[in-house]
This record gives C-alpha cells, structure tokens and sequence, in this order.
C-alpha cells in the first residue's frame, strides 16, 4: 500500500477516498472500507483513505490512541486500501478553515467520498457532510456501526481495556486487541523466582489493558516454533514488589532465547484476573503457576 502525508504527494488520478482517524480499524471502519472499495471497483479507480497522525481526539482531548501509525496502517493494508494519506494532525492543521480541508480533498480528485454521517472537520468542527458536497456531488455517510445493539466506536473500546475486558475490545475490533512494542531490559525479578518475561516498551499513549491475560506472542520466525508462542501478559504496576511504573510484560510458555531488543507482537486473547498485592513471592509464584494452568487450558487450540 502506497502511502502518503499530503494529498499533493500522490499523483494528480482520480480516487474514492474516504475520511476519518481509522483508530484501531474496528467493524464500523471496515464498514467504511467496504463501502469504499465497492465505490472504487464501480468508478476503477484507486481506493484512498485520508486520515490523520496521531488521531484527532488524542491531540484534542488527551485519550490513548489504540493503533500506532504502523499498526493503522498494517490494518488498512489487510482490508484492502489501495493508498493512505496520513496527515499529521496538529494544533496548526486542527486549526484550519474548513475550506482548508476542502482544498485538500479537491486535491485527491474523489469520484466520491465514504465518511460517518456524523464527520466533522475544520476549526471548530466547523465542517460537515453538506460542506463534502463541494468537492463532489456523490457523498456516502454511513449511520453508526453497530454489534448486537451496540455502537462500535473507539471510546467504547478504550473503555473496555481500561478494565480489562479483552472480549468487549474483540467483539468491536472484529479481532483480539493487540500491542507491539519491542523488549527491552527490566529488573529480572521474574527469572530469579522461576518466571522470566519479556518487557516490552510500547510507544507512549498506547491503550493497555491492565490486568492479567492469555496471550499469543508473535515475533521473528528465526528465533524458532514459527514465531509464535502461548503465554501469559500482566499489564500493571507490580504492587507485591512495590513498583510505581506502569509495566507490560509477557511469560512466553517453553521459550528459551533471547528476545532483547526484538519487535514483538502480543494478542490478547483473555482475561485471567485483575492485578493483586501478594502476601510475598512465594504466594505470588503460586498464583503465577495457577494463571499459567489457566492461560494455556484456554490457548491450547490457538495457533
């Protein structure tokens, strides 16, 4: 997939694009997509989503975001998006005119454009479906996704990662929640009482979802079983060990190696429990090997 960060680096051909900050790709974006790529098989022109870095509500009201630029963009590429513009958006381009944003979109010469029916751009939000009409006559606003009565919508899952609920997150993704970061060096507790992890760094303002979950680990095949192990994650501040940073680390089940400095990918498949303060190691080893019981019952079919 072709990717840009202005709609005047791509060439001067008709397009369908649709808009909006895509975070995470959940089920109501991939309704968009599939809108947008029928729109383009219909005209044989390239399908564009135009969309923004970092998405507009971490600038505008500090949220987590749920899917880095990379991880967006490995998503778009899956669902089948010919070409991204991926604009930075910051204070200065939130602050626009929405004739700015026309101009911009006039730019990608759109057959038609795919959007929310509630997308709203320009200073403040100044500019709405009506204002796209401009750019082209055809424009498809789609009503709000929804899943057994619920609305699919970014807040909605970052809420359910906030308290763990790894289903909640799944059903509106259309898949398990993941994150990658790579592992970098930690305090090794966890190799001295017999379970070592994997720290893992995350870039700053990633969405977590704390607690403790069965996982499946996907990292370089070199490193051997295909590249993908069963393990368990505990996201979380470590209160037996009194630790005050935050800390994503995963046990990966019968891995030996060295995993420093590697890029890894973890999928959240389930919530074992919530993190809890042991009496001391010993009490927390015990409980450790009763999560690594449970993690691998409910991982044992997972490749």
């Amino acid at each position: 997939m072709k990717t840009y960060v202005s709609p005047t680096q791509r060439p001067d051909t008709e397009t369908v694009v649709a808009i909006g900050s895509f975070d995470g790709v959940h089920l109501g974006h991939q309704a968009l997509i599939a809108q947008l790529r029928a729109k383009a098989r219909q005209y044989r022109v390239p399908c564009v989503v135009y969309t923004f870095d970092p998405p507009t509500r971490v600038l505008t009201q500090g949220v987590e975001f749920l899917s880095t630029l990379p991880e967006k963009l490995d998503l778009l590429t899956r669902y089948g998006v010919d070409e991204t513009v991926a604009v930075p958006f910051t204070p200065e381009f939130a602050s626009r005119p929405k004739e700015a944003f026309l101009d911009d979109l006039r730019t990608l010469r759109p057959r038609a454009l795919v959007v929310g029916e509630d997308f709203h751009f320009g200073r403040g939000r100044a500019g709405g479906v009506v204002d796209l009409r401009s750019v082209t006559p055809e424009v498809v606003a789609l009503p709000m996704h929804q899943v057994s009565g619920e609305d699919i919508k970014s807040t909605r899952i970052r809420e359910y990662l906030r308290v763990g609920d790894v289903d909640g997150a799944g059903r509106l993704l259309g898949r398990h929640y993941d994150a990658q970061g790579v592992v970098v060096q930690g305090d090794q507790l966890g190799r001295t009482i017999g379970w070592p992890t994997a720290n893992i760094q995350v870039p700053d303002g990633k969405a977590l979802p704390m607690g403790v979950f069965a996982v499946v680990a996907i990292a370089d095949p070199a490193l051997g079983h295909d590249g993908r192990w069963h393990g368990m994650a505990n996201v979380g501040y470590r209160p037996t060990v009194n630790g005050t940073a935050r800390r994503f680390e995963v046990h990966l089940f019968d891995f030996s190696g060295d995993l420093y400095g590697q890029e890894i990918q973890i999928k959240f498949f389930a919530h074992l429990r919530g993190e809890q303060k042991f009496a001391g190691l010993d009490a927390l080893k015990a409980q450790l090997q009763l999560d690594a019981e449970q993690a691998r019952a409910l991982l044992w079919d997972v490749r």
